[in-house]
């Protein structure tokens, strides 16, 4: 009954839709998953849209298409929403009051949740990993963090050798404990919100893409799909997804932290979670896209982000699906066989936020500017160019 009046105050403060709860009815092919789950949170702007992307030094006959879903929203955006609209649904069906989360300082899985927790009216408690020369100082407003500071996330920081040491488990426990004997409800969301229940973003994500084809001209069959892999269930969830429906895309996963032992260990457990009874292997191929380490990029990365811009108009982010297109490219350089003649689905998972934190990195590739030259014999007038 709790539960049900919980759905009822939220469908009848929207309109159209969003932020709407209600029951969740999972694709055919994925109705023998367990478990299911019983709600979903209209948070994202779905369909995102498909369109083909004219990459340049492509292989022989090899189109490249982008699925979106950087576009599923601005504050709340990229394939974090999809995850949330699972995750909160349970939250508020368990009756949290407030939500606890964790990830790297410039996290767009944690502004993310700040700003879907404050729309359902929970608080939300970030813990943020940074440098140990920072981790006692005001973490600034750049990027993700000015989101999540406007609307009024409650933030710790913590420093990457303690959090290397203790885990994010272990830390989030810590947190939920202490705010339990202030008498809060908690709910605790993993890092990158990459848990099963998370895993049936991108089941749905499946769905969603199968329904796009259908309705489409008909001739975007896609042979692969390729995304980048930070945490784990996007992976997972586009992986079971393909591998389930009729589509039957190849998944390539570029890894952008760890390593592909890791990614195929923790795909795993988030299977075996489903009770979905395939091996991770089978169903995905996750190569190293990591580089330098975790939302560090090099000189050659960040050039390429700037050129994939100036080239086509899409921005890509420089934590995640900016490292999985580098990969996707160079792997294409290296072997252009695997990859000539195919139709690829790359998904854009968001995160433009990320590049503000990469300024100083990034201001020597666009120095495209210069003073306007006025001659001298240009007419003026004074007040003749209003200024607003």
């Amino acid at each position: 009954m709790e539960e049900e009046a919980s759905t009822k105050q939220h469908n009848s403060s929207s309109l159209y839709g969003f932020l709407s709860k209600k029951p969740y009815d999972p694709p055919s092919w994925a109705s023998h998953l367990n478990p299911i789950p019983s709600h979903i949170f209209s948070l994202g702007h779905v369909p995102t849209p498909i369109h083909k992307w004219n990459l340049p030094n492509l292989p022989n006959n090899t189109e490249v298409w982008l699925k979106r879903d950087d576009l599923s929203g601005m504050q709340l955006s990229g394939n974090k929403v999809r995850k949330l609209e699972f995750l909160l649904a349970e939250a508020v069906a368990q009756g949290a009051d407030c939500i606890i989360t964790i990830g790297g300082i410039q996290s767009n899985h944690a502004r993310a949740t700040a700003v879907a927790a404050k729309y359902l009216d929970l608080d939300c408690y970030l813990i943020l990993r940074t440098s140990k020369v920072l981790v006692d100082k005001d973490p600034g407003l750049t990027g993700n963090l000015l989101v999540e500071r406007l609307v009024g996330a409650h933030i710790d920081l913590v420093s990457k050798e303690e959090y290397a040491k203790t885990g994010s488990l272990a830390l989030t426990n810590l947190l939920k404990e202490k705010l339990i004997s202030e008498g809060r409800k908690p709910y605790v969301i993993p890092v990158g919100g990459s848990n099963s229940l998370g895993t049936w973003g991108y089941i749905e994500a499946v769905k969603e893409i199968e329904q796009q084809l259908q309705t489409g001209n008909g001739k975007a069959e896609f042979d692969d799909i390729v995304v980048a892999c930070g945490s784990g269930a996007t992976t997972a969830g586009l992986a079971i997804g393909s591998w389930l429906s009729e589509w039957k895309a190849k998944v390539h996963a570029f890894s952008v932290c760890d390593d592909p032992d890791y990614f195929y260990e923790y795909v795993q457990g988030l299977l075996d979670g489903l009770q979905a009874g395939v091996i991770s292997r089978d169903i995905v191929d996750i190569k190293n896209a990591k580089g330098l380490g975790y939302a560090m990029n090099t000189p050659e990365e960040l050039k390429f982000v700037k050129e994939v811009a100036q080239t086509t108009g899409v921005v890509l982010d420089p934590v995640y699906s900016g490292k999985a297109a580098h990969g996707m490219m160079k792997d294409m350089a290296e072997n252009p066989m695997k990859w000539a003649g195919r139709k690829i689905l790359f998904i854009h998972t968001g995160g433009l936020l990320g590049l503000f934190d990469k300024t100083a990195e990034m201001v020597s590739l666009v120095g495209n500017w210069h003073e306007m030259d006025v001659p001298e014999s240009t007419l003026r007038k004074d007040g003749s160019g209003k200024m607003f």
